[in-house]
Order: C-alpha cells, then structure tokens, then sequence
C-alpha cells in the first residue's frame, strides 16, 4: 500500500520512534490518505471505502455552530477499541454568507452537480445553524466504558478527501489582521471576483496533481502547494450543559487546529462524561501554522479513527488525564492553548500565554515519562525543541511543541 508522501519524508529523516514509556505506539495507518494518483473519488453518504462502524453526516447526526455537551444524545454508540468511520462535512460552501446552498455555490465554480456532496447539501437545507461557530460536527459517539478521570485515546487511522475542491475564506473582523483584510480590498474592482455575496472572502481552490502528488491549486494556477488532510475538530463533550461554541479550542480538545495531528496521529483527551462522546468537523486539506487568514483549504473528508478509553495508570502519558496530548511517529506533541477552560471568567487570546502552557506541559512530560530532571528537560527544550502556532484566529489560540521521539533513542 503506498505511503503518503509527507509521511515518507518524515521517515526519510528519521527512524521510527520509541513510545512513551507505558504507553502503546502510534498505529501504521490502514490507507492512504487520497493525497496521491489521479484524485480522490467523489466519496457520497454511504458509498466508496469504510472501516468498522460507519457514521454518516446526517441532519440527525450533526450539529452546526456548537459542540456536543453532556447532555447530547449519542449518534452512535461502540465499545472501546473500537474503528469508526465518520464522514465529515465542511462549512464551507454552506454558510450563510456564501449562499447557504452548496449547489449552487460550488457549481458556480464549475463544479459538476454529481460531485456536490449530498449530505452537505441537506445540511444547509435542513440542519439549524444554532451555534456561534460556523463548524459542522458530526456525532457524538459514546464508548462503553468511558468515565471521567480516563483519557480518550483518539488513534487516526484513515483520511480520505470526499471531493476535489475546496474552500480558503477571511472574513470581516477575523484572520490575523482583522479590521485590515479583507476591509482593505471592498471597492477595489480588480479584486471583486474574490468577494463572494455575503461581502467576504472565499477562494474556491481545485485539487490537482504535480508528480503524482496532490496539491491544492489556487485560481489562475499562480500557485500550487501539498495537501496534507486532518480534522481541525477532535473533541469531548464538556461537563456543562450550557450552549458550547465550536470555535474556541478547551481542555477537551474541539478545535485545536493542529496541522500535525494527521493521518498516523494519536491525540489524547481527558475524558469529562460519561462515554467521552467524542466528535469531529471542521475538515482541513492543508493548513500552514497559524491559519492567518481564518479558515484552511476547507474540504470534507472521510476519518476512520480507533477510540479507546484508558483508565488512570493505563498505558497513556500521565498529562493526558488532565489536557490534550498528542503523538506522531515522530514526535511528541505537547499542546498549550491561551484559555483551556473556555468562556469561564473571560477568553485569554494571548499567544505568550498559549506559549508558556505549551512549555509547562512539555516540561511536565519529560520529567514525567523520560525521567529527565528539570534543569535538563528545559535545557532540552531550548537546544531541540520547537514550538508552533496551532492557529491565531479561534478565539483561544494555540501553541503546538515537536519534541522529537529519535533524540530519546537508546
């Protein structure tokens, strides 16, 4: 089976890494991501390839804008260890200010009527958009088992593009320099093409192929770059039951944006109810670190994950338990957010903050699962490590480490 081509560079560069001590190695992935040959087929409710348990994106399985919580009834229910696959289904292309008729909107970018997902297009006609956020999520799925004080074990398995477009939007008073763009370019006419109806920015972007490698292309073919696909939206349900937005990241995952957490990935979450109801959205085929603009190359994708709970003392870093924690082949990813616990007493958005939590858990994982007194583990950091911007434009941002596995071998 072919290996994506971002996941062989990486083993070019090194061997494979050694597990954190008691906890179990990250899976060889099953499939390949879609992101070599021809193209991805158009992959409609129901059809094309899927692993273990199948959950489609139906207006009875998805929510629009908000977050499951601890109240939400489950769309599916399986037993730990269990694979599921999860269609997922962007809201680009969706939204209110594009239209909020898929159809219409993609075939307008010349895009065949057949290779408009079916199930977006019953999203925007028959799911209330009754959250804050413009995330479409598909789920929750309960797992037997699963009590708050485990972690849920989140193993990526499988990622598949579903069509062969998407979408890179900025909106007003979002992005990086909001009030700047796209409020700078209104009334320039060279630039009109670009604004859609609702007055943002969408840039509809094809998949093409360059040496057999797929690559989002952008309008004129001025440039193209790799697609590397992952969920921006990993979560739990939180324990409230109040309304939960999609868009702030929190300590039980949700929109981490975290462009490493891919195919072959594992990300950890504290689990804080009963069955974890675990979900997933906000499909991305590329993103670069920081996310500037506000969305990625938004496209839906098919995810087929293994879910595990793992009880206190399981094979799982020990931080696990307390906030998100991810793992490649290569790295450890230990992850800070500005403000973990969401809207309480107000929404940290600094960076220096999400920065100095992101060290802390590093810090924390080394003296805790390698053994490495402090001085050093923070010698370690400083000389080896390196920290990057998750994203800058969720409200709460995020700082992602890449501690590499190989610098630990024997």
């Amino acid at each position: 089976m072919t290996m994506p081509i971002w996941e062989r560079r990486k083993l070019l560069r090194a061997a494979t890494g050694l597990a954190v001590a008691g906890a179990a190695a990250v899976p060889t992935p099953t499939a390949a991501a879609s992101t070599r040959g021809r193209g991805p087929s158009i992959l409609q409710p129901n059809a094309g390839p899927r692993r273990g348990h199948y959950l489609a994106a139906r207006p009875d399985t998805v929510t629009w804008g908000r977050l499951p919580n601890r109240d939400s009834t489950p769309a599916a229910v399986i037993d730990s260890g269990s694979v599921i696959t999860i269609d997922t289904v962007s809201h680009e292309g969706v939204l209110e200010d594009q239209g909020q008729d898929p159809m219409e909107y993609f075939t307008g970018h010349g895009v065949r009527p057949s290779q408009v997902l079916t199930d977006a297009v019953e999203v925007a006609a028959g799911v209330p958009h009754d959250g804050p956020g413009p995330h479409v999520i598909t789920g929750p799925v309960a797992i037997r088992g699963a009590e708050p004080g485990h972690t849920l074990k989140i193993e990526v398995l499988d990622l598949r593009l579903r069509v062969p477009y998407g979408v890179v939007s900025n909106r007003h008073g979002k992005g990086a320099l909001p009030g700047e763009y796209p409020d700078a370019w209104v009334g320039r006419p060279e630039l009109a093409a670009y604004f859609n109806p609702g007055g943002n920015i969408s840039v509809f972007t094809k998949v093409g192929s360059r040496r057999g490698e797929l690559v989002g292309v952008l309008p004129g073919e001025l440039a193209r770059f790799p697609l590397a696909p992952f969920l921006g939206v990993m979560g739990v349900a939180r324990d409230t039951s109040e309304l939960v937005n999609s868009v702030p990241p929190t300590d039980a995952g949700g929109n981490i944006d975290i462009n490493d957490l891919g195919l072959g990935s594992t990300l950890y979450l504290p689990v804080r109810v009963p069955g974890a109801l675990f979900f997933t959205g906000d499909p991305h085929m590329a993103q670069g670190d920081g996310e500037v603009a506000l969305t990625a190359m938004e496209g839906s994708l098919r995810a087929t994950f293994r879910l595990t709970t793992i009880p206190p003392g399981g094979p799982a870093p020990k931080l696990a338990f307390d906030e998100p924690f991810g793992e490649t082949r290569d790295h450890w990813v230990p992850i800070g957010l500005s403000d973990p616990d969401g809207p309480a007493d107000g929404q940290q958005t600094s960076l220096d903050v999400a920065m100095k939590r992101a060290v802390r858990s590093a810090l924390r994982f080394l003296t805790e699962e390698r053994g490495m007194p402090e001085p050093l583990a923070y010698a370690y950091l400083s000389a080896a490590t390196d920290f990057q911007v998750s994203q800058v434009v969720d409200i709460t941002t995020g700082i992602h480490g890449l501690i590499r596995k190989t610098d630990f071998g024997r």
